[in-house]
């Protein structure tokens, strides 16, 4: 003791040079025999050696000094820490540093020191070390920085040593952190907290979750500088054990949501960066991988720009390259048909379907953003971009986007796809050599459908960037070489796609007329009709090029400059129709639709060029006079356009189709400017015209005007049987017959075209010489169906061309709109101003011919009565054919097509006279009616004037519907209104009422609907025409889907009206009917008026129905409509449960997404979906009273087997619907809902007991009538059908038994034990019976105390009901159904049913109870 009091006192300068020289600065090494000095070991200097620290924080520079003296004085302790005053003195030296560090300045030297400190925190106390971890924790709040927050780098070790010594395992340590964790956390101090946290090796789950979450509320206020390092340690967390998926869905919902808003540069540098770590992170775990695809797989509100980019960048990790472009297509792919299929279903609430559209909108948005931002930090991911990219387009045919695009702004799948491609080759150099290479391999390698979108790209890339295409000619050019090996519509389309690029290289033109002069001599017919497309297409190219300007390019801002590419743009040379005429004279000896497609290929050069009519006429008048000599006798070659191969009749030559190209060059000739225009062709075409050129050019054009005359003349006066020889006779043989029949179809060709020119003609007439026009115009109508009746029954081996005309009702309908080549040889040889006269002229003769019906009638005189009405049955049928043909084919036929405009000009011009027509024909219909009575003679004359309302309404049907896809009804309905027989029609008030509706659009469809067809409705109902009722209902559901619900319940409620008051037999009427006022009633009234007619079905169907004079409440339901009505409620229920479909798979992702989302369940998501899962409780008890209705009904054969597939798939979705009421595991259960109790109470109750006795009644009658003809066919199939109902019921029943005993409520209490488990036929004789009730005391437990726990893999996602028709050995199921069998053997019940007979009693027992 002496010896320490007379120790000398050190000062803070002598502790610094003490420590100099026991730990020299250049000295690696302790010096040897260095002991620590007596002043340090005495506990009385402390005090001085504290002081010294606080004086020095007061110092000009307290960061160094206090550093200074600190590291001096530990370094001293280091030398002999485990003395008991030396562990004194280290552990107030920490927790006076502690105490004095928030006033020193946070460098370097701070940060030496605290890492000095950590190598002696083992030998501080352990009361020491709470104490400064509280102190320290105290003081976070006023960290601001993460320099700031230095001392918690101390935490991690001083956790563990105060968790090594307690003896309660770290109790305190949790109190810690707990605290830490309620506090309020700076962006410093949530910095530093995610950097040591990964060292927190005793964090338990609870407490990780509550970290993360708080980490990612405070995220938002970190810089964006720290932001990548921030998330790089988060991405260590989760390897650390951390939540993988709570990390990936914060950082996606953070990046995604709250700072995808910002769009500045340094926030997509930062999210370019952070991908980067992303994608170094999958590489190290593969894991994080997993997680990310599962986020986006399982909940689709994740979808955003940022969550695109991940995928795109985990893409790039080659264990996830397929998957992750497959989950992103998937994804995309889901949204647009969820948002199709809530647009069109009724019940879906208006709220829901607007959130799907913004769902779809925002994927839209969230893929272009990722691939606009694609040069910030994320080259990396640019071959997947281009890789999906091309997957969106080969996927444009599994999703039918066209209708919702063009009502709601969406771009598409197709478009989409476009735009990325796009947007990548504008922008990144490396990805245009693999866009070039992979739209050539996907056009070689796709079928023919899929090729064209990825060809409309192609498209898109010359028109937007044609200098940068320009380098990679050589690689189209290797693409052109396969012209002949494609398909013919691919190979015209490509060619046409190039034609914008051969302005700019004159080595492409020369190319492509090369391949296109190679293929001309192709043996495929489709090869050498793509080649006369593509040479057609060549020259329009040329003359619309001229027209437009050659250098319409050169203000591309974002081209190259022409000093760049000295060779473009290229000159077109003097023209290339003298060039390529040679090659079209080809065409001549080509096959008949090779020349059809050059004769439409003139046309439309002459509308791009009304100039070179002269050239085209002299092109074609040789070839015409082949067919066509001028003598004392017009000789039309008509036999000479035929040939026979083989037996086989073929047309060689369409001369009606040369005909029709003729008559159009002459009409569209500008009259009085033939010289000037000639005049005019010589600089173009590269030569000038002589005197004998012109004298010869307009000898051209007047050969073909004065043949056409002649020709017009010939057959008006003309004999057919002269021109197609003798009528079939027992010596004429098949080909001769045949030959006659195609030479008719030509002749009538050739009428259709001399009809277009009178036609014309008429439009411009005068008085008297329109009369002189129309009287032709009938004789000619008389020639055409003369002709037609003997080209209609044309036999099997005549070429198909006989039937191109008339097969288009055939055509797909997914028609490719931009693709004119695919619609060609449906163009008609009648313009719809041409078809506007006939129907003139035919409404004008019915009107004539209606007036002089009723003055023949009051006479009793029929001869004058079929005279007058033979010509105007004629004259109708003709042009209503006429206008259904035009008005489909106009569909198929894409608006750049030149002759759009020509041919179709504005389809709805024919909608007023349509209609008129149509009244007058159902009026002069009511008068031959009423004339049947007497003069039965009338009746065909009947029978044709409802075929030809018929014709009329079908005319009326698809006009609107094509209306409909181009958003042009509202102008259409206007025209149809404006008819003045439909002034006084209709139903006054409600007409009143509709007339005030703002909407226009609103207004025009009601007054149509009241004004028209619910009229004709009613008086078509009265003489029962089922097949103009079937038109008119379609008609009223197109228009009645697009009102709003107010007024399409109104006229769903006059349907049910129909229905109940119209007592019609016909069965096809009532079908329409019924299916009418269904599909209009807005839901829930659309089944309970279903529940309602299929009561009243039970009246005829049920078993209990041998009273024929029983009356329904719906008169439209009896004995000879139930059938009929029957099948249609079937029909409506089974859509309903697609629907279920649907909405159960939503609902399982949105209970998903609520059990395990973080960060999404923030804006009442909740609360919607309880509702929409209410919404469908109601409509699923809706179904259930429907089927209620028909386990009653005696239905037959195909019915009762549509009805058990039918209930058999709703007990599948019952059963989906019931599992997903079970929590899995660590999810608290709650109790089912009311709703839910309610429903399957119904369900027991009304649906499956009956069942069984369905089953068993319909197996009986099997065999009573087993002898009879086909019935083991029918035996078979049904016994298909019976076991997989049976699995789906105790399926169902099964997961209700797991939620009974999780809920602790019975939910089975009023189910019934199968009867029809065996899948056998029973025998005839022995009748089997329902099994007693079991009497077991215990039965009547309602508890779920003891039942039976179902041991079954629960949390796998597949539903073995789907894979097999009977259960798996040592299943439940398999259990059940073998005791089953032993109970009926032995008749002791197993011990296993008496236990599941606690939940499942029999009524019978309820009702002793």
């Amino acid at each position: 003791m002496a010896a320490t009091e007379s120790a000398p006192q050190l000062n803070d300068v002598d502790i610094v040079r003490l420590a100099q020289q026991k730990h020299p600065t250049n000295s690696h090494h302790c010096q040897p025999n260095v002991s620590l000095p007596p002043f340090l070991r005495s506990p009385q200097s402390h005090e001085s050696l504290i002081s010294y620290l606080h004086s020095r924080a007061t110092s000009p520079s307290p960061s160094s000094a206090v550093s200074e003296y600190l590291n001096s004085l530990l370094s001293l302790i280091s030398l002999s820490p485990e003395t008991p005053s030396v562990s004194s003195l280290l552990s107030s030296l920490l927790s006076s540093y502690a105490q004095i560090f928030p006033s020193l300045p946070h460098d370097s030297n701070s940060l030496k020191t605290i890492s000095f400190f950590s190598t002696l925190l083992v030998h501080v106390p352990f009361d020491h070390l709470k104490s400064f971890i509280d102190s320290v924790v105290l003081t976070l709040s006023e960290v601001v920085s993460v320099d700031d927050a230095q001392l918690f780098d101390l935490f991690p070790q001083c956790f563990e040593l105060i968790r090594s010594a307690e003896e309660k395992g770290g109790d305190s340590v949790n109190s810690v952190v707990d605290k830490i964790l309620d506090s309020n956390w700076s962006k410093g101090s949530l910095l530093k907290m995610v950097s040591i946290v990964k060292d927190f090796s005793f964090l338990d789950k609870l407490r990780g979750k509550q970290f993360l979450e708080k980490v990612f509320v405070g995220i938002k206020n970190v810089d964006l500088m720290d932001l990548p390092s921030l998330v790089y340690q988060l991405l260590v967390l989760a390897s650390k054990g951390f939540n993988k998926r709570e990390v990936i869905e914060g950082i996606v919902w953070f990046f995604g949501s709250q700072l995808g808003s910002k769009m500045t540069y340094t926030v997509r540098q930062v999210e370019g960066t952070v991908l980067l770590h992303l994608n170094f992170a999958v590489k190290q775990d593969p894991s994080l991988g997993k997680e990310v695809m599962g986020l986006v797989k399982t909940d689709l509100r994740v979808f955003n720009h940022f969550t695109v980019a991940v995928l795109l960048s985990v893409s790039r990790v080659r264990r996830f390259s397929e998957s992750s472009i497959t989950i992103l297509k998937t994804a995309l792919l889901t949204a647009y048909r969820d948002y199709k299929f809530t647009k069109d279903c009724k019940w879906i609430p208006d709220d829901m379907k607007e959130e799907y559209l913004k769902s779809v909108k925002v994927a839209e948005k969230s893929v272009l953003r990722a691939v606009n931002e694609s040069n910030y930090g994320r080259e990396h991911m640019v071959p997947s971009m281009v890789q999906f990219g091309f997957i969106l387009l080969e996927s444009v045919g599994e999703v039918n986007c066209t209708e919702l695009c063009n009502s709601n702004g969406l771009l598409g799948i197709e478009e989409l796809g476009i735009q990325m491609l796009k947007t990548l080759f504008e922008v990144h150099d490396m990805a245009r050599n693999e866009i070039i290479e992979q739209i050539k391999f996907r056009i070689l390698s796709l079928k023919p459908e899929q090729s064209r979108p990825i060809i409309r790209l192609l498209g898109h890339l010359i028109q937007c960037y044609p200098y940068h295409m320009v380098e990679h000619v050589p690689r189209l050019k290797e693409l052109l070489d396969y012209f002949t090996f494609m398909d013919g519509n691919v190979a015209s389309y490509l060619v046409s796609a190039l034609l914008p690029l051969i302005r700019f290289s004159r080595d492409l033109q020369d190319y492509t007329i090369l391949v296109v002069r190679k293929a001309m001599f192709g043996r495929e017919d489709t090869v050498r009709v793509a080649a006369t497309n593509s040479i057609i297409d060549l020259i329009l190219a040329e003359k619309q090029h001229k027209r437009d300007g050659l250098f319409s390019f050169q203000d591309s801002s974002s081209q190259a400059s022409c000093s760049q590419h000295a060779d473009i743009p290229c000159s077109m040379g003097e023209g290339l129709f003298p060039e390529l005429s040679a090659l079209l004279q080809r065409c001549f000896h080509q096959q008949a639709k090779v020349k059809e497609v050059m004769y439409q290929g003139l046309l439309k050069l002459i509308l791009v060029n009304p100039s070179i009519g002269g050239l085209v006429f002299d092109f074609l008048l040789p070839h015409f006079l082949q067919f066509f000599k001028e003598g004392e006798d017009v000789q039309l070659g008509v036999s000479c356009c035929i040939k026979s191969e083989s037996g086989r009749v073929l047309i060689q030559e369409p001369l009606d189709c040369l005909l029709s190209c003729v008559s159009w060059v002459l009409l569209l000739q500008p009259h009085g400017r033939t010289d000037q225009l000639l005049d005019s062709i010589g600089p173009c075409l590269g030569f000038s015209l002589s005197q004998e050129n012109e004298d010869g050019r307009n000898l051209s054009s007047e050969v073909f005007s004065s043949a056409l005359l002649k020709i017009r003349k010939f057959l008006r006066n003309a004999n057919l049987e002269e021109i197609l020889g003798p009528t079939h006779d027992a010596s004429s043989t098949v080909v001769h017959e045949e030959k006659r029949k195609c030479c008719a179809l030509i002749l009538s060709g050739i009428a259709e075209v001399l009809l277009n020119t009178i036609a014309m003609d008429l439009e411009k007439a005068t008085d008297q010489k329109k009369v002189e026009l129309e009287k032709e115009l009938i004789e000619f109508v008389d020639l055409h169906d003369s002709l037609s009746k003997d080209a209609c029954t044309s036999r099997s081996n005549v070429a198909k061309k006989v039937n191109l005309r008339a097969t288009l009702t055939q055509t797909p309908d997914n028609t490719d709109s931009g693709n004119t080549k695919l619609i060609q040889e449906h163009i008609p040889f009648l313009a719809t101003s041409s078809i506007y006269q006939l129907l003139q002229i035919a409404l004008k003769i019915c009107s004539s011919e209606s007036s002089n019906s009723e003055a023949t009638s009051q006479r009793h005189s029929q001869s004058s009565l079929g005279k007058a009405s033979k010509s105007c049955f004629k004259i109708v049928s003709f042009a209503l054919n006429a206008s259904l043909h035009n008005i489909k084919s106009s569909a198929l036929v894409g608006n750049e097509d030149p002759l759009k405009k020509l041919i179709y000009g504005d389809i709805n011009m024919l909608g007023s006279q349509l209609l008129s027509l149509t009244l007058s024909l159902k009026s002069g219909s009511n008068v031959a009616t009423s004339q049947t009575k007497k003069e039965s003679k009338a009746k065909k004359d009947v029978e044709e004037r409802k075929e030809h309302l018929h014709l009329a309404l079908l005319c009326l049907k698809e006009m609107i519907a094509i209306s409909l896809c181009s958003s042009r009804l509202t102008g259409l309905l206007a025209n149809l209104l404006s008819v003045p027989q439909l002034e006084n029609a209709g139903l006054h008030d409600e007409c009143v009422l509709a007339s005030e509706i703002d909407d226009q659009d609103v207004r025009n469809k009601e007054l149509f609907i009241l004004k028209f067809l619910k009229p004709m409705l009613s008086e078509l109902m009265k003489v029962s025409a089922f097949r103009n009722i079937e038109v008119l209902c379609g008609v009223m559901l197109m228009i009645g889907h697009k009102l709003p619900c107010k007024w399409r319940n109104s006229h769903a409620a006059w349907a049910i009206h129909i229905c109940k008051t119209s007592n019609t037999t016909d069965s096809n009427i009532a079908k329409s009917m019924v299916r009418l006022a269904i599909s209009l009633s807005s839901p829930p009234t659309d089944l309970h008026v279903a529940q309602d007619m299929s009561k009243e079905l039970l009246k005829f169907i049920g078993s209990n129905s041998s009273d024929s004079s029983q009356v329904s409440e719906y008169l439209l339901i009896n004995q000879s409509t139930a059938t009929a009505v029957a099948s249609c409620l079937l029909q409506i229920t089974d859509a309903v449960i697609v629907d279920m479909d649907w909405a159960t798979k939503k609902l399982k992702t949105a209970l998903q997404v609520s059990q395990k989302s973080t960060h999404l369940n923030q804006n009442g998501e909740h609360n919607s979906g309880l509702v929409f899962e209410e919404n469908l409780y109601s409509r699923v008890e809706a179904v259930v009273e429907v089927l209620s209705s028909f386990v009653l009904m005696s239905l037959k054969d195909s019915q009762a087997e549509h009805f058990l597939r039918l209930t058999a798939r709703f007990y599948k979705h019952l059963a989906q619907m019931s599992k997903l009421r079970i929590a899995p595991k660590a999810v608290k259960q709650p109790l089912p809902s009311l709703q839910f109790q309610k429903l399957v109470e119904l369900t027991c109750k009304q649906l499956t007991y009956p069942l069984y006795n369905f089953v068993a009644d319909m197996q009986q009658a099997q065999q009573e009538n087993a002898n009879s003809k086909g019935i083991i066919n029918k035996i078979k199939r049904e016994n298909k059908c019976i076991p997989d109902l049976i699995f789906q019921i105790e399926d169902y029943e099964k997961h209700l038994i797991r939620l009974s005993k999780a809920t602790k409520v019975n939910l089975l209490k009023h189910a019934k034990r199968s009867t029809s488990r065996d899948f056998k036929i029973l025998d005839p004789i022995t009748v089997p019976r329902e099994d007693p009730p079991n009497h077991d005391p215990n039965s009547n437990n309602s508890g779920a105390d003891g039942n039976e726990s179902c041991n079954d893999p629960e949390d796998d996602e597949g539903n073995g009901s789907e894979k097999v028709l009977s259960p798996q050995p040592g299943s439940p199921l398999a259990e059940e159904e073998s005791e089953s069998d032993a109970e009926d053997r032995a008749s002791v019940p197993t011990v296993k049913r008496v236990k599941r007979s606690r939940i499942v009693q029999d009524s019978d027992d309820e009702e002793q109870e």
